[in-house]
């Protein structure tokens, strides 16, 4: 019946899907086409009505007569479309419109990015009025440039601001243009003609240069020559001649900032012009980059576009925030006090912080006092107080304080509504926001799940876990769209989490071909953390291929268009697993279940696998070395014992509680105390309730396929294949009509991994059935006749 309704609901809601203006590639294709033709079809009408129109005057009221031609190119249709858009419309500025629609056909037959089309015709139909009112202005009465609209417009115009306004009008308009769509500014214009003017004389200083080099040149030669023959008279003077060697004429060397003159070596020297070899531009790899241009970045939103957010109406406003109650707060402080007077310790100080159901009471002891002596205290001071939960800090870290908390008489409720509407949720740039609650100050505390990078909760029944699994959950879903995250829920309660499966094809992961995506069965359980562990290594084989650390930045790169898809790369949601009781999985499958779970905890923080764990007692049979070592995250609600709060917390605490959602959170460093946003069954059943109303994806995301060792191989394992003990095997199993392998291990004395694979072959063989989960194998042999009988008939015997 169940499977009927479910049917029921799913073409009732494919009977009233809506319509959607989206079009397909086909439908693009044929728009494209004629708005390309009825573009070029306008064209050839105005260009035709330039030449015509004063011919065709007269057959405009005759359209319906076929006798009355038109000397339009395009008949009578051309005719009444050019009258309508040049003569009556804007003149020759209609031109504008037909390139528009041709330019807006191209764009759609050959599939170009058409987000630019909105911004080319808004500044088009401007640029197209704008000349309008431009021809019209100084055409006059000629309604063929303007048009009527260009001529009504100017007439319109001067009888406001007169002939000299109008055209200053225009001129701004046309300025406007200039600088917001040309982007074109005195500035760059300026630089423009600085440019060209530079070129320009450059350009012609060649010849120039060369003139006034020559003549520098030859005076510096005549004036050296000049102050050789001076000094070689001033020789002969003072000295007797005698045959010496002429000296070598010293050069006189000119260091200029320009072109330092040369001794040419002869007339015939030719300038040399020098022209240093341009550097190479970079040169990246812009495929990635023109696609993005194109196209824009992937988004993996676009496939459920219209996908909304639950709205915060959908949860319950309890109202009323923290009421201090000042007796209360006297009451406590002076019993506090006289209290350690009585094991004489002085107080120098003391402050209050009043939280929604806990007091933080802040106090300094006078100096001399040992710290240790307050905190052996803390029954006394409990029993003084008359009140359940006093925990004391001591000291706080980071304050130079010692802290007692001592929980209110009538406690707040603090609403998931609060905590969500609340500006450090909505603000938090975190990957996976969760937004458990308020502190003692009435801070609303925000965490990362993908920082933590998994969380371990614990507490005793009725305390607060499913609670705060629901918030958890809440605050992903009010956060995440359901193309970034997904969720693989565990409940082997079978209770706790059922709500979430109307949101299955938008927010839940499972296994290929089941059912339910919320898992129930322990058997499944397996197979899912099996399979968890294969999409672990296959999302760690798609970041080494595109070499980055982490599912952040390989997101960032697909987004980018730089990863293709042949290749098999895609866009990775992060995956949150969530077991809610994960003692009895622990019972039930033992090992099974630790394993994978420690392979995730260890490697699947990078490629965005997280997870999260409730149970009811965090003994260390249940929360082992392994499991604790890679859960840095704990939360702790009221347990039933120190050993318990140690287990989970590595400390006390948690024992002192007060319950409902009192809780300690902490993440490797210090212990935070928190109340835990209330959010109600009904709460979740609406929000729940608006996701899956809305359009989803065709089936849940589906996880790797993953069979067990157990679920038997389907297929004949040959004779000679076979375990030297599987006639031994096959005699206890028919004997003890029992088909199991733990019944081979203890009868046989064998290990789990060999009275496994004779399993597979008894059935393979015929003797036993094929796999039933925590089920023992069906027997189908009745005694040791058939049994001797079946395999004395096996082809190889």
């Amino acid at each position: 019946m169940a499977k009927k309704k479910t049917s029921t609901k799913k073409t009732t809601s494919k009977k009233l899907k809506k319509p959607s203006l989206k079009l397909n590639r086909q439908q693009k294709v044929v728009l494209g086409s004629f708005l390309m033709l009825f573009g070029l079809a306008l064209i050839v009408a105005f260009i035709s009505f330039l030449f015509n129109w004063q011919a065709d005057q007269s057959t405009l009221n005759q359209f319906a007569e076929r006798q009355v031609e038109a000397r339009n190119w395009l008949s009578k249709f051309g005719a009444l479309v050019s009258d309508f858009f040049i003569y009556d419309g804007f003149g020759v500025a209609s031109f504008i419109l037909a390139f528009l629609v041709a330019f807006s056909g191209v764009h759609l037959f050959f599939g170009i990015n058409s987000k630019s089309l909105k911004n080319i015709w808004f500044w088009g139909v401007l640029v197209m009025i704008w000349l309008s009112v431009f021809f019209g202005f100084f055409s006059g009465s000629n309604a063929l440039l303007g048009g009527k609209v260009g001529f009504e417009l100017n007439d319109y115009l001067q009888d406001y601001l007169g002939f000299f306004g109008t055209a200053l009008l225009l001129l701004f308009l046309f300025t406007a243009y200039l600088a917001i769509r040309l982007k074109l500014t005195p500035e760059l214009i300026g630089s423009y003609i600085r440019t060209r003017k530079k070129d320009i004389d450059e350009e012609f200083k060649g010849g120039g240069e060369n003139i006034t080099e020559t003549e520098e040149e030859l005076s510096w030669k005549e004036k050296a020559l000049v102050r050789e023959e001076e000094k070689a008279a001033e020789i002969d003077f003072d000295t007797k001649p005698e045959p010496k060697k002429e000296p070598e004429p010293k050069k006189n060397i000119s260091v200029e900032v320009n072109n330092p003159p040369e001794e040419p070596e002869s007339k015939d020297d030719v300038a040399m012009e020098v022209e240093a070899a341009p550097e190479e531009e970079e040169y990246e790899d812009n495929l990635s980059n023109k696609l993005v241009k194109d196209f824009g970045e992937f988004d993996p939103k676009l496939e459920l576009g219209n996908y909304k957010f639950p709205t915060l109406e959908l949860l319950k406003d309890y109202g009323g925030g923290i009421t201090v109650n000042q007796e209360e707060l006297e009451e406590n402080k002076n019993r506090i006090v006289d209290t350690l007077k009585n094991y004489k310790i002085e107080i120098a100080q003391i402050k209050a912080t009043v939280g929604p159901t806990v007091t933080l009471y802040e106090i300094v002891p006078e100096a001399g006092i040992r710290i240790s002596k307050i905190k052996n205290l803390e029954d006394d001071i409990a029993l003084s107080l008359s009140a359940l939960g006093i925990r004391i800090i001591a000291p706080i870290p980071g304050r130079g304080t010692i802290g007692i908390e001592v929980p209110n008489k009538n406690a707040t409720i603090v609403s998931m509504r609060s905590v969500i509407a609340s500006q450090k949720f909505q603000n938090a740039e975190m990957e996976l926001p969760m937004a458990l609650g308020k502190t003692i100050s009435n801070e609303t505390f925000v965490v990362d799940l993908a920082k933590m990078p998994h969380m371990l909760m614990a507490g005793a029944t009725g305390q607060g876990k499913s609670v705060g699994l629901n918030a958890i959950l809440t605050s992903l879903l009010y956060s995440k769209h359901p193309a970034e995250v997904k969720f693989v829920l565990v409940d082997p309660k079978k209770v706790e989490l059922t709500l979430f499966n109307k949101i299955e094809r938008h927010y839940l992961a499972k296994l290929p071909d089941t059912e339910d995506a919320i898992i129930t069965d322990n058997t499944k359980v397996i197979n899912t953390l099996n399979s968890l562990c294969i999409e672990m290594d296959n999302r760690y084989e798609l970041l080494k291929d595109a070499m980055v650390r982490n599912i952040k930045e390989y997101n960032v790169k697909f987004k980018a268009r730089k990863l293709n898809p042949e290749n098999g790369h895609k866009f990775l949601p992060y995956i949150i697993l969530v077991v809610d009781e994960f003692a009895d999985l622990i019972m039930t499958a033992g090992k099974e279940v630790e394993t994978p779970i420690a392979r995730l905890a260890q490697l699947a923080r990078a490629v965005g696998i997280h997870l999260i764990i409730a149970t009811q007692r965090p003994s260390v049979n249940v929360i082992t070395g392994i499991i604790k070592a890679n859960f840095p995250a704990r939360i702790a609600f009221r347990v039933t014992s120190k050993i318990d709060s140690r287990t989970i917390l590595d400390g006390q605490g948690a024992d002192q509680l007060i319950g409902r959602g009192d809780m300690l959170f902490t993440q490797g460093n210090e212990l935070k105390r928190l109340q835990c946003a209330f959010v109600d069954t009904p709460e979740v059943d609406k929000i729940t309730e608006f996701i899956g109303s809305q359009k989803a994806y065709p089936d849940a995301h589906q996880l790797p396929a993953y069979e067990s060792e157990e679920s038997g191989t389907g297929v004949d394992i040959d004779v000679s294949e076979r375990d030297k003990l599987f006639r031994e095997a096959a005699e206890v199993i028919v004997t003890a009509q029992q088909g199991s392998a733990s019944l081979l291990q203890r009868k046989l004395k064998l290990g789990y991994n060999r009275a496994g694979r004779i399993i597979d072959q008894l059935e393979a063989a015929g003797v036993v059935g094929p796999f039933e989960g925590s089920k023992a194998r069906q027997v189908l042999v009745t005694d040791l006749a058939a049994l001797d009988q079946l395999l004395n008939e096996e082809p190889n015997n």
